[in-house]
């Protein structure tokens, strides 16, 4: 059975990702890149649809052991876990190297005090846990085919096969470092380079402590942030830009319900907040690529602008339902491509257009197609942002008014009049400022209860909905505005959990919702962190403070965070790990630093 979400590890190359979890198995890898099939799918079925494990034997029937100390090493994605055993203690270091090359996963056992037996049980399963490759020798190397793939299996420890699984049963002493590696290559290429594992470690890990060097965040949140950032980093595909919203699909949002969803594309607007805390931070290269590969994806048809698309700009996701994976603690069905790729949702040129500004107002080299882009993108707006759509969280029910869809409209022609004004671009002025207005009279007349003194979801709506906490820190009006404060007052007393946390909308637990879907979900950290965001800017700092600190006490040992929280069965829930949760900690750490709300 798969660990909790909250006790796996993240280690990846820019290209792909695996989860490690505490007792030192991989139940998790898609090669060669995050949207690939995985050759481990434990994560979603059983040790029958892939796994690795590495770590202290343990009698047959037994629970594996469970390491007693984890940690990455110093800034960097290279996770080291300890064992104590009754024979001594071990360190297994695990670690994917940045890309040159073939993808490799690296994992190095190290005897760090007594005799220690041990063993790696690799069980490769292609497709998702389907497909039983053929495993042969090659040269002395072990290597796995099945169609087009194949993975190479590479030590210098003796192995052997059993019931369709290779086996290393070794003991390591005090200054023993026995290394392991599993290497992916076309399988109608030649193999792939023999690994180098101890130079690939002293590289990996020399990568990111130059790449950490770069940040400008010297708060007192620096450690929360700094492993988001680096977080952020491991969930961009290097050679396009792209960055994907998690490395997982179908992490139950409910355990044992059907919200069930494949993250592991680049939504638009997650991609523009990443880029936006990165720019923020430091990381204009980052934000040069990821405007590169929105010029790309987006091409010559801003009309027909997708919500989301592939790592490097494709269009199809078509979303299929894998029947022989039990799910993730049988929460079904599991879930490959996404159907939302193709909905109407007029948020997305407002997060798109506001990263574009930002990166604009902070000095990132001027792009004259960027600058058409976003005049073109206003111009389909000025035809379309009275329609309703699906709004921010892709309600798989009828489209509505969504309050915060209009918001962010606004925001996309108030940035672009910013981006004339300032001599940047051409455009029609003062047709843009009426348009402008008559954007916000709209939202206000038609998406404000008065006699509550709340925004609501849609237009003539009771429900509330956390993306309203947004209307202040897009400028949308003023945080001192009476219904800015009624909306974050309303928020607070109908959509927080009994520990404090935010849902995002009202779920109706067996019937559909809202959202067209059966079920509830847990607090959703994006809009907990937002809460706090909005509590600072309308004075309520020690209250931000308390919320923010209690946010930052949900991250796992690794300071890692899925979607959601579930007060309930207090534990993570959602894709893990989670973009749309890291870049609102990064915002919220650099808002109450500025403020000076923060504990000694």
């Amino acid at each position: 059975m798969a660990g909790r979400i909250e006790d796996y590890a993240l280690i990846g190359d820019m290209q792909t990702a695996a989860l490690v979890c505490r007792d030192g198995t991989v139940d998790w890898l898609c090669l060669p890149r995050f949207d690939s099939h995985a050759i481990f799918a434990g994560l979603l079925g059983t040790g029958e649809h892939g796994f690795w494990r590495l770590g202290p034997a343990y009698a047959p029937g037994a629970e594996p052991p469970t390491a007693q100390r984890r940690s990455y090493r110093g800034d960097s994605l290279i996770l080291e876990s300890e064992w104590d055993t009754p024979r001594g203690t071990v360190r297994v270091t695990d670690f994917m190297p940045p890309r040159d090359g073939a993808p490799q996963l690296i994992r190095i056992v190290e005897g760090v005090s007594g005799r220690v037996p041990m063993r790696s049980e690799l069980r490769m399963r292609f497709s998702y846990g389907r497909v039983v490759p053929w495993v042969h020798k090659h040269e002395g190397r072990t290597v796995a085919v099945a169609g087009p793939d194949s993975v190479w299996f590479d030590t210098e420890a003796e192995t052997y096969g059993k019931a369709l699984t290779t086996y290393a049963d070794f003991t390591v002493a005090p200054g023993d470092r026995i290394a392991f590696t599993i290497s992916w290559e076309p399988s109608h290429k030649e193999p792939p380079a023999l690994p180098e594992p101890e130079q690939s470690l002293v590289a990996t890990e020399d990568f990111w402590r130059d790449w950490v060097e770069h940040c400008t965040y010297h708060g007192p949140y620096r450690e929360a942030v700094v492993r988001s950032l680096i977080t952020l980093k491991a969930l961009t595909y290097a050679p396009t830009g792209g960055i994907v919203a998690a490395p997982t699909t179908s992490l139950p949002e409910e355990i044992g319900g059907v919200r069930n969803w494949d993250y592991r594309y680049t939504w638009l607007r997650d991609a523009a907040i990443t880029l936006s805390s990165l720019l923020r931070t430091g990381y204009r290269e980052e934000a040069r690529a990821w405007r590169e590969w929105l010029l790309r994806a987006v091409a010559g048809d801003p009309e027909n602008l997708q919500i989301m698309y592939g790592i490097a700009g494709e269009r199809e996701l078509g979303e299929a339902e894998l029947d022989w994976l039990p799910g993730y603690e049988n929460s079904t069905p599991v879930r490959v491509g996404n159907g939302a790729a193709h909905q109407l949702q007029l948020d997305v040129y407002g997060e798109v257009t506001e990263a574009l500004h930002l990166a604009h107002m902070t000095g990132l080299a001027r792009n004259d197609y960027a600058s058409v882009l976003q005049l073109k993108l206003i111009r389909y707006l000025e035809d379309h942002w009275q329609e309703p759509d699906e709004g921010i969280w892709e309600v798989r029910g009828p489209r509505r008014h969504f309050v915060h869809s209009k918001v962010m409209a606004w925001v996309a022609v108030d940035r672009t009049i910013k981006l004339i004004e300032s001599g940047d671009a051409d455009g029609p002025l003062e047709r843009w400022k009426q348009l402008r207005d008559d954007i916000h009279r709209d939202v206000c007349e038609k998406g404000y209860d008065k006699e509550r003194n709340t925004f609501t979801q849609s237009y003539g709506s009771r429900e509330l909905d956390a993306s309203l906490l947004l209307i202040p820190q897009m400028g949308f009006l003023p945080p001192d505005d009476k219904r800015v404060i009624g909306t974050i007052e309303a928020i607070q007393r109908e959509l927080s959990t009994s520990d404090g946390f935010i849902l995002r909308y009202p779920t109706d637990g067996k019937d559909e919702g809202v959202d067209g879907l059966p079920g509830d979900e847990g607090a959703f950290l994006a809009c907990s962190f937002w809460m706090a965001d909005d509590l600072a800017m309308i004075g309520r700092v020690d209250e931000a403070r308390k919320l923010f600190e209690k946010l930052l006490s949900l991250r796992n040992d690794l300071g890692l965070l899925a979607e959601e929280w579930d007060p309930r069965l207090q534990r993570q829930v959602g894709n893990f790990p989670q973009a749309f949760s890291h870049v609102p900690l990064i915002d919220t750490a650099l808002r109450l630093t500025a403020s000076g709300a923060y504990g000694g």
